[in-house]
């Protein structure tokens, strides 16, 4: 069972970072886009430049955050922590939402460690 536990932290940990990667393109999409719009010449641009640089650094921030608790899960199952178990599974749940991939490896998660030799695992 340890080594479905492993699993399950790295693929927490990739999805966590790839949420980041998605961040920072967001970020660096909008940010473009503002800049663009700030040197266009037009007056208005300058307004649009500052719209599309808040929400682009709102939307960024927003998903960088839902980021991190798979992160922050996926080191604390590695370091066999019962709290990140519980993250995980909360984790789990919510990815169920996210088809297909997400509910895959919520899926498999969950199966994972749900199972009475996964939570003897946590607690020695």
């Amino acid at each position: 069972m340890d080594q479905h536990i492993r699993i399950v932290a790295i693929l927490y940990i990739i999805l966590g970072a790839l949420g980041l990667l998605a961040a920072i393109a967001v970020l660096a999409i909008f940010l473009l886009g503002a800049g663009a719009a700030g040197m266009s010449g037009d007056p208005e641009g300058m307004t649009g430049a500052l719209a599309s640089g808040t929400c682009g650094t709102v939307l960024a921030v927003f998903i960088a955050v839902l980021s991190l608790p798979s992160i922050i899960a996926g080191i604390g199952l590695q370091k066999r922590k019962e709290w990140a178990r519980i993250l995980t599974i909360v984790l789990s749940v919510l990815n169920l939402f996210n088809f297909p991939i997400g509910t895959a490896i919520g899926a498999y998660a969950m199966w994972a460690l749900l199972d009475a030799r996964s939570k003897a695992y946590f607690t020695g």
